[in-house]
């Protein structure tokens, strides 16, 4: 059964539920959606949010990316950017061939300063950047560690299975982001770091989010606090328990769990007042503008709009703060804006997220749908709208 031209998630909703033999109402009553919105969504009337596209893909038995289309080949190959996933993908089978007789390294400080700058290019969503950097320094990481073995090689070499895990999971290629966390695992393993370890947890959480698969994913964040009983009490420490804090209570949040929601967040503002703005642990952004972008998006997860947009009036970012995370939160205002029915507002907000992050924003499925909701919201188009849905493909 061929998809139709015009394709969204909404079209695929419906190519996929067909294929399972039901019915809108009968797949309605295997989520907790009404059979009005699904139908709304399936036409392309309604946005497709993405905790509807995770109770979807959980009830029909495939991956989200079946739903939202991920990879956008197409717009990838606009950004020179699909020839740079296989070298990637290549640069993650060499973990365990040993040392390569054609490389010699550098000494070890460059090479944490390479991975460092990978983590930097990511933050900054110079996607084209590090994805083009990162198969050569892995495979000089991964010829150092072998030669000389040290925990600070393989720190480093832990941070560019991180960086590939976060390239992948940005251009929408799930599977590649699943091999890079089991090479992160490894790699922390051997620099005998729980804190590493600790982090791996929280992103593994985060992929069982994106799949609606919560009580996998509260369990990896408790498997994550349980690692960090292994590393002295420190800043860092702190910093990465409050962050695990922050991940569970979106989990909460999209499962509905509202009393999970407000423990998680005062544990995570509890730290956040210890630690400040620890943008320099770990590269997680974690601190109290963190807490309150995720007061933000729990409120979105929970379909609770205006309180959402309440939060986001307060929400001050930093100068320094990582531009990946900046757009992020201003995609989920615009989609609680849109959700509000303020329309120009949500526009703005969506024209913010991509001149700060371009290349992310366009491969993001939540910023997608909320442009084409907007289109749908609105009688005449501005040409700014118009604008935005021609660079994201639609």
């Amino acid at each position: 059964m061929p998809l139709p031209g015009d394709e969204h998630t909404g079209t695929r909703i419906a190519h996929h539920r067909k294929r399972a033999g039901l019915t809108q109402r009968g797949l309605a009553q295997r989520v907790p959606y009404s059979y009005s919105l699904l139908t709304q969504v399936e036409s392309g009337h309604k946005p497709a949010s993405p905790d509807l596209v995770a109770a979807v893909a959980k009830a029909l038995c495939i991956d989200v990316t079946a739903l939202t289309g991920q990879p956008y080949v197409t717009e990838l190959q606009q950004d020179r950017l699909v020839a740079l996933v296989r070298p990637i993908r290549e640069a993650l089978d060499l973990y365990d061939l040993g040392a390569d007789p054609a490389i010699s390294p550098r000494p070890t400080p460059q090479l944490v300063a390479a991975a460092e700058q990978l983590c930097l290019q990511v933050r900054a969503t110079k996607l084209h950047d590090a994805a083009l950097d990162l198969p050569d320094t892995i495979a000089e990481i991964t010829t150092a560690a072998c030669r000389a073995p040290s925990s600070e090689l393989w720190a480093a070499l832990s941070s560019t299975y991180r960086t590939a895990h976060d390239l992948a999971v940005k251009l929408g290629y799930y599977d590649l982001s699943t091999v890079a966390l089991d090479r992160m695992e490894w790699a922390a393993s051997r620099a005998s770091d729980p804190l590493l370890s600790a982090v791996r947890q929280y992103m593994r959480a985060l992929v069982y989010f994106r799949e609606g698969e919560y009580t996998i994913g509260k369990r990896l964040v408790a498997s994550g606090q349980g690692l960090l009983e292994q590393s002295p009490q420190t800043r860092a420490r702190q910093a990465v328990a409050g962050q695990l804090h922050l991940g569970a209570s979106i989990i909460a949040a999209r499962a509905r769990d509202a009393d999970a929601v407000r423990n998680h967040l005062a544990e995570a503002r509890s730290y956040a007042d210890q630690v400040g703005e620890a943008t320099d642990v770990h590269w997680l952004s974690f601190g109290p503008t963190n807490v309150t972008v995720h007061v933000v998006s729990a409120y979105v997860e929970m379909r609770h709009y205006g309180e959402a947009l309440r939060e986001a009036a307060k929400v001050r970012i930093p100068q320094d703060w990582a531009v990946s995370r900046a757009a992020h939160f201003y995609v989920d205002q615009a989609r609680a804006q849109m959700e509000a029915g303020r329309s120009e507002a949500a526009l703005k907000s969506m024209v913010t997220a991509r001149r700060l992050a371009p290349q992310q924003t366009r491969y993001h499925p939540g910023a997608r749908d909320t442009i084409r909701g907007l289109i749908h919201l609105s009688r005449r188009t501005p040409d700014t709208l118009d604008h935005l849905a021609a660079w994201v493909g639609l």
